[in-house]
């Protein structure tokens, strides 16, 4: 096989990129200077070789514990839980949010076969255990599977005596009432708060 074929192919095997996505980066990779086809080369197998799970929240880190863990300034008192390492990502890009991490590495999924055993709740709850936290933020999204798990997570936490919250939901910043699913005005309803 030819390396353009075969470099579609292994493009391919990528989340969301069909067989045309996979033939237009290889082309652009061939365009592309070398410098940047090795620099690209470099930072995936860095990706692979260096990077871990932080011993303390399980976020994606190459130093342990990771720099949210490490920060003296940051609470512990507050710990949001999200799904996956790009939800805390996108938390953290808002810089609203000044508290500590739990990253579950997915959600509870009867039907995929995924129970709480198959997630990481067992090192969240050994964490919260230790004591020093106040307010658990679930912050799963807002599907079946992700409600599930906080409605289990809120289940498990709340004994151990420390306030459970979750995220709120409805209507997106600049968005029109006309235009909005009756689910996601429904939610905006239930979660309204005072001014």
């Amino acid at each position: 096989m030819d390396p353009v074929t075969r470099l579609i192919q292994v493009l391919t095997k990528l989340p969301g990129i069909g067989e045309k996505s996979g033939a237009r980066l290889a082309f652009h990779l061939l365009s592309s200077p070398a410098e940047y086809v090795r620099e690209l080369s470099q930072a995936i197998v860095d990706v692979k070789e260096k990077v871990r799970f932080c011993s303390n929240c399980l976020n994606i880190t190459e130093q342990d514990p990771c720099r949210i863990c490490g920060d003296p300034n940051r609470t512990d008192e507050v710990i949001c839980v999200v799904e996956e390492p790009n939800d805390l990502y996108a938390i953290e890009k808002t810089g609203a949010f000044n508290g500590k991490y739990h990253v579950l590495h997915g959600v509870i999924s009867p039907l995929d076969g995924i129970g709480p055993d198959e997630i990481r709740i067992a090192e969240l709850l050994e964490r919260l255990r230790k004591g020093g936290v106040k307010e658990v933020i679930l912050a799963t999204n807002p599907v079946v599977e992700g409600d599930a798990t906080a409605l289990y997570l809120s289940a498990e936490i709340k004994p151990l005596g420390i306030r459970v919250t979750r995220i709120a939901r409805g209507i997106a910043v600049g968005g029109d009432l006309e235009y909005t699913d009756g689910a996601t005005l429904t939610d905006a309803l239930r979660g309204r708060q005072g001014l």
